[in-house]
């Protein structure tokens, strides 16, 4: 095949994976370019046997954190100076435009680089004495930690669990989506090439069921960081209870966006389009529930409507693609399950809702932006996270309700408010149960901001200076400085 065939990394050593090898498809084209040996339970258990050793080894173990801080700094120095040919290995691996597979390289070199800057300078803490002794508040690497990172963003999930984790002293293990291990295998060679030590780093490509139930039951993994599914984050949930481990699980979303009947509507329409058919509406954070005041409804459907039949759908790697194809012919039949819903529950497609058709586009899995409307809000369709490119745009009228509206889904990732009038702005976006709300903008992340979500979207947060510390376990140390004995004395 084109790409040839890759083998899985298991401290620091490429290596046949002792499960089956798995094709990775084009799906652009419905082509398979490659394929990867996968790891088994036996290959996991190397993997942290490996990186737990690494850890305890002095030459790692007890580098100053600028040491560290300078290898993590050389990773996105060479994460940057691959950025083409990575971007355009994600492109093919999970059909994004290029524009956005560049964004996503340079949001990974960012997050090695901020994350390098945030260690120099993170402080520990001398607390307040309460008594004849001097107390202070250390933090230590928390052990292996599991990586689980999702198919529709690979290398800026990964580097933004792999960075801190490592920051924080921790060998890290990757367990790439199934559908996208490509960029994972890459990283690992860089981090490699960064000189962090072969034992911290293990990419461990396979099926979930698999390699992520190994990595999560395994009593030597310390922490699990998993960005995916909320049904399948429940499951690392309840296994992480049972071994008393922390976990971080960026889940599900069903995002609203709010349109105020004051809202710039030109600005409104290109942050509603790019926050629903960006990544092919492939993203938690899809701004899928459009509410919109009931005065600017109709001539803001029509325009966004308008606006969707302009978006260019084609092959990812050409110039002025806007959508390129679904990862999978079976997430396009799911995402076609979900539009029937909406037929039959009494919605209109107002554009979309089939396959485009010709030259370049009849092998590959696309589907064209849609937009739905005449739903209830309690609807499945606005209940449910689709995870493709269908937007449903709901009237209201009271304003007061727009926040009970906003959290009538379980989720709770991402919000955002389109409106002149920031007093508003700012009472409703305190209102919503949300981990992130934007405001006249959409999509915008950012290493140094805490990112994650509240009820079926997650718990914990990644990214900012605290996301170094969700790696480490903290420790007090008590220094006597009475000279007479403690306690009964003699």
């Amino acid at each position: 095949m084109a790409g040839g065939s890759m083998d899985i990394i298991v401290a620091g050593r490429h290596r046949p994976g002792r499960g089956p090898t798995v094709e990775s498809v084009d799906p652009a084209t419905g082509a398979a370019f490659a394929e990867v040996t996968t790891a088994t339970a036996e290959d996991v258990d190397d993997a942290v046997t490996a990186g737990a050793a690494a850890m305890r080894d002095p030459a790692w173990r007890n580098l100053l954190p600028h040491e560290r801080a300078r290898l993590l700094h050389r990773a996105g120095e060479l994460i940057e100076e691959e950025s083409e040919e990575l971007a355009r290995l994600q492109s093919r691996d999970i059909g994004k435009p290029l524009p956005e597979t560049r964004a996503l390289v340079a949001s990974a070199a960012g997050t090695f680089r901020y994350v390098a800057a945030a260690l120099e300078t993170l402080d520990e803490a001398l607390t307040t004495p309460r008594g004849p002794y001097l107390s202070m508040s250390v933090h230590e690497p928390i052990g292996p930690v599991a990586a689980i990172t999702p198919w529709n963003s690979p290398i800026a999930s990964e580097a933004q669990k792999a960075a801190p984790a490592l920051a924080a002293g921790n060998a890290v293990l990757i367990k790439p989506a199934e559908w996208s291990p490509l960029a994972a295998l890459r990283l690992g060679e860089l981090l490699l090439r960064a000189g962090i030590p072969p034992g911290l780093v293990s990419v461990l490509p396979g099926p979930g069921r698999v390699v992520g139930e190994a990595l999560v039951r395994h009593p030597g993994v310390r922490k699990v960081a998993f960005t995916g599914g909320t049904t399948t984050g429940r499951r690392i949930a309840s296994i992480a209870a049972d071994k008393l481990m922390p976990v971080s699980l960026e889940l599900g979303g069903k995002s609203p966006v709010i349109v105020l009947p004051d809202a710039d509507l030109d600005q409104a329409v290109r942050g509603v389009v790019f926050g629903i058919f960006s990544s092919q509406g492939q993203a938690c954070v899809a701004g899928s529930r459009l509410f919109v005041h009931r005065s600017v409804h109709d001539e803001l459907t029509g325009r966004i409507v308008a606006a969707a039949e302009r978006l260019v759908i084609g092959d990812p790697m050409a110039k002025g693609t806007h959508m390129g194809p679904l990862i999978s012919a079976e997430h396009r039949a799911a995402v076609e399950a979900y539009v029937q819903l909406a037929l039959d529950e009494g919605g209109h497609v107002r554009t979309g809702g089939e396959h485009p058709t010709g030259p370049g586009l009849d092998r590959g899995y696309y589907y064209r932006p849609t937009v739905i409307t005449g739903l209830d809000p309690a609807s499945r369709v606005c209940q449910e996270e689709i995870f493709g490119p269908v937007l449903a745009v709901l009237p209201y009228d009271d304003e007061e309700e727009l926040a009970e509206l906003a959290d009538s889904t379980p989720y709770g990732l991402a919000c955002g408010i389109w409106t002149r009038d920031y007093r508003r702005a700012w009472g409703l976006a305190r209102r919503i149960e949300s981990g992130t709300v934007w405001i006249n903008t959409y999509k915008q992340l950012s290493a140094s901001t805490p990112f994650g979500g509240v009820k079926e979207s997650g718990i914990g947060r990644e990214k900012g200076r605290e996301g170094i510390r969700a790696y480490m376990t903290q420790k007090s140390l008590y220094w006597g400085l009475d000279e007479a004995p403690s306690g009964w004395g003699t």
